[in-house]
């Protein structure tokens, strides 16, 4: 969300507690992942290389380190590590791959790895992100470990890949710390976990699906969604507006906790961002939208899709919000105050030219979330806080600039 005051910097993506500190150990590669490792030197990045959007919540730390992967037995594989860290996303400057020869970066666990060949291909490897620089990031791991190891049968010596950087995600803490915000939870906070209505409102918990979180360059954190039939997504122009920022970053699909309030959220899917067709002209308070489209697109087509309001809505109309307020999985804003009390509505339908205002609690990385209405279309793109007038961009005017872009059903 982009706060109404606009020296907010940033707030998002993390779980757990932090201490400052990379790990990193070389371990062979048929050896499993245990006991404490080593502490090597690792240093925060200067801050002119740290992420900071005006309006956009910071998400973590980018870091240097001076790390390889190599064809020696004790050098093929190497543990990433940042204590309490919410994410470990990992830069390789180099790949020095010999033929049918692969890299991979997972969680300890097993349950996210992503593979790298010689010649980067999405359509035999995973995914990843670039930022205009050699090399290339691997997708963000969960957690506070990435464990980076060569695949290989060959015996030499040689220098197979290079580390050199890495972002690791803040603990909710730190995310305080380095951000600041307004007040956009109107009372009390009564957004849940989206599982929380999947008996209660099944059709708000399945349209939530089409909603991802979206990790902007490592380091920032808005929410956004896919629009129409086709390979679509929208976002806030103030979360990014470049293709540059488009390509560095990821969009995580089924984040969101498995039991009502149980602090249990999957690794989900993850995807990089693609080609960007369209921004909005005019500041943040306008319209404020930003079109894309992912790559990967099949992997997530099966989370559904959400469609514009071609008409504008009418104040007192019911609505709710699904997104990514402060980083945390998904939740839903259905009530205003208390679950089962007053449930949100459109308070102002015209606040302004380009804005409808309400009070459905919003925070943080709901920048970019959909506002919809009770047949479940899109009627606003939420954008800025601060109660009692939360301010979603009109999506019927969205809709005339995009029409010829998207197929809104």
């Amino acid at each position: 969300m982009k706060n109404a005051l606009r020296r907010l910097r940033t707030a998002a993506v993390a779980l757990g507690a932090c201490t400052l500190g990379l790990s990193l150990l070389s371990i062979p590669a048929a050896e499993a992942y245990s006991g404490q490792p080593l502490a090597p030197k690792s240093e925060r990045a200067p801050e002119s290389r740290q992420f900071s959007v005006e309006g956009v919540p910071t998400v973590g730390e980018l870091r240097t380190v001076d790390s390889s992967l190599s064809y020696a037995r004790n050098g093929r594989t190497q543990i990433i590590r940042h204590p309490g860290a919410a994410y470990v996303k990992v830069h390789f400057s180099a790949l020095r791959l010999a033929p049918g020869d692969h890299v991979t970066v997972s969680s300890p666990d097993g349950r996210e790895s992503y593979r790298y060949d010689r010649h980067l291909n999405r359509a035999t490897g995973s995914d990843y992100t670039t930022d205009g620089q050699p090399g290339f990031w691997a997708m963000s791991v969960e957690g506070d470990t990435a464990v980076v190891t060569l695949h290989s049968n060959r015996r030499s010596r040689g220098s197979a890949a290079t580390i050199d950087r890495f972002w690791r995600g803040y603990d909710r803490a730190e995310i305080t710390q380095h951000n600041l915000s307004t007040q956009s939870v109107c009372s009390t906070d009564a957004r849940r976990d989206v599982v929380c209505y999947q008996a209660s409102h099944p059709s708000e918990y399945a349209q939530g699906r089409a909603v991802a979180r979206l990790l902007i360059s490592g380091g920032g954190l808005c929410t956004t969604w896919r629009v129409g039939n086709t390979n679509r997504m929208l976002t806030n122009k103030h979360c990014f507006s470049t293709q540059a920022a488009v390509s560095g970053s990821e969009m995580q699909f089924n984040y969101q906790c498995a039991t009502c309030g149980g602090a249990n959220p999957g690794p989900g899917t993850k995807v990089s961002g693609a080609t960007l067709y369209k921004v909005s002209s005019g500041g943040s308070g306008e319209l404020d939208y930003a079109l894309y489209s992912v790559n990967n697109f099949t992997s997530i087509q099966g989370y559904g899709t959400l469609y514009l309001a071609t008409t504008a809505t009418s104040t007192g109309t019911r609505m709710y919000i699904p997104g990514h307020g402060d980083g945390s999985p998904k939740r839903l804003s259905i009530y205003e105050n208390t679950q089962g009390g007053t449930t949100c509505t459109v308070k102002n339908a015209n606040y302004n030219t380009w804005n409808i205002s309400y009070s459905c609690d919003t925070s943080g990385g709901n920048s970019g979330s959909p506002v919809l209405n009770a047949s479940h279309r899109v009627i606003a793109l939420h954008h800025l806080g601060g109660c009692p007038s939360n301010q979603g961009a009109k999506a019927h005017l969205i809709y005339n600039q995009i029409a010829s872009l998207i197929d809104n059903g």
